[in-house]
């Protein structure tokens, strides 16, 4: 069963020991994180889902990472020391391939120990003091529609399983700063961030799911396909949704939204 949903970041400014003096310009997103690891604790779940858009991406189809365990590092980011370790969720992981696999959706398992920063990250800031299992998910090149299917699909799985599962959603939105970014590409991704936003609040997929693919890669989001894949899990489940923050201190749009299931 489902227990719990959000979206959050996954910058690696947000954690301590990488953002530094930096944390204080996102600290609206790092107390609406707080809200959400505190709603996610109290959600009790078993298994934490993040669908992240980094890492092994394919052009048609969805993957998952499938490994016993899982470690995260922060080396490439300057961090030496922290490291996770996690659990895997076999059993599940296996329940949503063989689905995937009868319904004949565009599905492939990978195999890594290591974890992408864009599953390390919330993990660590959400996950961290937990004894869940994490399923790491990585979306595809495909549509928005693709993915709204794609998380209709694991919402069946989802709804069947005895065990409590979370869904989070790694997103960060548009770019809108840097030496190749324009002024018209930083102009829609305000746009961009914007229409998210509202949508969000008023949980109107529809809006989402319209955006065309040309406007998507103009404004260079990275959070797009895992919220659509978030929003087809949630698609006719009785939510309440709150957009906790957004904030865009250093040009990359960073919102943080939990819903709450009922």
């Amino acid at each position: 069963m489902i227990v719990y949903s959000a979206i959050v970041p996954h910058s690696p400014l947000l954690m301590p020991t990488i953002g530094k003096e930096h944390r204080d310009k996102l600290s609206k997103t790092l107390d609406a994180i707080k809200r959400i690891e505190h709603g996610l604790y109290l959600s009790k779940p078993d298994t934490v889902i993040i669908i992240a858009p980094h890492g092994a991406l394919y052009p048609d189809a969805f993957s998952i990472n499938l490994s016993p365990s899982y470690t995260g590092n922060f080396q490439s980011f300057g961090d030496f020391t922290t490291t996770i370790k996690v659990k895997s969720d076999f059993l599940l992981i296996d329940h949503i391939q063989r689905l995937m696999r009868e319904e004949k959706i565009p599905f492939t398992l990978t195999s890594s120990e290591s974890l992408e920063y864009g599953f390390s990250v919330p993990w660590f800031l959400l996950g961290s003091q937990m004894t869940a299992k994490l399923i790491p998910i990585s979306p595809s090149h495909a549509d928005g529609k693709a993915h709204l299917d794609f998380g209709r699909h694991l919402k069946r799985v989802l709804h069947a399983e005895p065990t409590r599962v979370a869904i989070i959603a790694s997103a960060d939105l548009a770019h809108k700063s840097g030496k190749d970014i324009t002024e018209s590409e930083a102009a829609a991704g305000s746009e961009f961030d914007m229409l998210i936003e509202k949508s969000l609040r008023a949980h109107d997929i529809s809006t989402i799911l319209n955006m065309d693919t040309p406007s998507l890669e103009k404004v260079k989001q990275c959070g797009y396909r895992p919220i659509m894949t978030l929003l087809g899990i949630l698609d006719d489940v009785q939510v309440q949704p709150e957009v906790l923050s957004y904030e865009a201190p250093f040009g990359v749009g960073y919102i943080t939204a939990s819903y709450d299931i009922h």
